[in-house]
């Protein structure tokens, strides 16, 4: 396995950061996270149809590139470093895995090509309120009425569920355990009896919701794949979703170092800049050894990814482990290494201390990945 980036993937992130720094600048960014829905309609609109980021690992049958998970990792890498606020990361990570890993075709082709095209968003409502992991957490539930599927209970911590087109629910029949039972449905987001609300969190560049389904009733095709086993679906996309995420939080960690660098450049204390003295060192080359580190992660979960390797959890949780550690390790210290400034709200390290903690427990924290991976190596 070659561990570099092509030259494509290379030119790839270099576009990505002349559009991010100016799309994505902290000005853009501060006004998104004052809006409900979160995101610039006009940015979301320019990266999906002119620059069909949207498409890029959507298959070219369904209108998409047809490119692999490795192409999309500098692009999430890019998108984390500038705090992107959009809704490419449930719509592409979240949303459009589960249609291509457990729909059927006419699934694919109603949805996929508006997805690619950057008109339709779409995200996967799994989580419940208890906030644990695992097909036996799923408590919402379906049941068949005539020949449709009637769906109830409560979603939680959905990622721009507030806002997104297509909602994928996990569900499961009634009196049915664990794996057994689980299915995932598509469900429109102005379906009758679907009320979405944005919940206000710590990192308000993503936003998530809550749902709740009070007698949703959906056709028989909205069901994604065969009745009650989803559950294996389900578990690849979030895998993939980890993966992305971890490529994302490698991003925004590289971007905590290099603002700290700067700084401590241009800090004078004692008639010197800070970036002379042996403890910011230290911090800084601490950070450096950290980001290389989760890249090297990243890099090797989205390599399998692309290669489509039957069973990512060991390296989607073991990136996803470290990766989380690295950014939430350097957004702190570049607080520290900024000193009074960084803690205000009108300095941008906090945006990124706040990104940390939230992306460390969006997908599972990282004691959940750290057991997942020793059950996986028999530990």
């Amino acid at each position: 396995m070659e561990f570099t980036f092509s030259e494509d993937q290379n030119e790839l992130r270099r576009s990505a950061r002349r559009f991010l720094e100016v799309e994505s600048s902290e000005e853009r960014v501060r006004a998104a996270m004052e809006t409900e829905r979160g995101y610039d309609p006009a940015v979301w609109q320019q990266l999906s149809e002119d620059l069909a980021w949207t498409a890029l690992t959507i298959p070219e049958e369904y209108g998409g590139l047809g490119m692999s998970y490795l192409d999309l990792h500098p692009l999430m890498e890019e998108m984390g470093r500038a705090l992107l606020c959009a809704p490419f990361f449930s719509t592409v990570c979240l949303g459009a895995n589960a249609l291509l890993l457990g729909s059927s075709d006419s699934l694919r082709e109603r949805y996929l090509p508006p997805i690619a095209a950057g008109e339709l968003t779409a995200t996967l409502a799994y989580e419940e309120r208890n906030r644990r992991l695992g097909a036996d957490t799923i408590e919402a539930t379906f049941s068949r009425q005539g020949s449709d599927y009637v769906l109830r209970g409560s979603k939680h911590f959905v990622v721009d569920g507030h806002t997104a087109d297509l909602v994928i629910v996990a569900a499961r029949a009634d009196k049915s355990r664990g794996a057994e039972g689980v299915s995932l449905f598509a469900v429109p987001g102005d379906a009758k009896g679907l009320a979405r609300s944005w919940t206000p969190t710590m990192d308000q560049t993503r936003r998530l919701a809550a749902i709740d389904l009070d007698g949703v009733s959906v056709p028989a095709d909205a069901l994604l794949g065969e009745e009650g086993r989803s559950w294996d679906a389900c578990e690849r996309t979030l895998d993939l979703a980890r993966i992305a995420l971890a490529a994302e939080q490698v991003g925004a960690s590289e971007m905590c170092l290099d603002t700290s660098v700067e700084y401590a450049k241009v800090r004078k204390q004692f008639g010197r800049a800070i970036g002379s003295f042996q403890a910011i060192k230290h911090k800084c080359a601490d950070m450096l050894t950290m980001i290389e580190s989760a890249r090297s992660a990243a890099f090797y979960a989205s390599a399998l990814a692309a290669q489509d390797e039957p069973d990512l959890r060991e390296a989607a949780s073991s990136a996803q482990a470290f990766c989380s550690d690295t950014l939430f390790h350097c957004a702190a210290e570049n607080i520290q290494i900024h000193g009074g400034i960084g803690f205000t709200w009108e300095h941008a390290a906090h945006l990124y201390f706040k990104r940390a903690k939230a992306a460390e427990v969006l997908l599972g924290e990282p004691s959940f990945h750290r057991e997942r991976v020793a059950q996986q190596m028999g530990l």
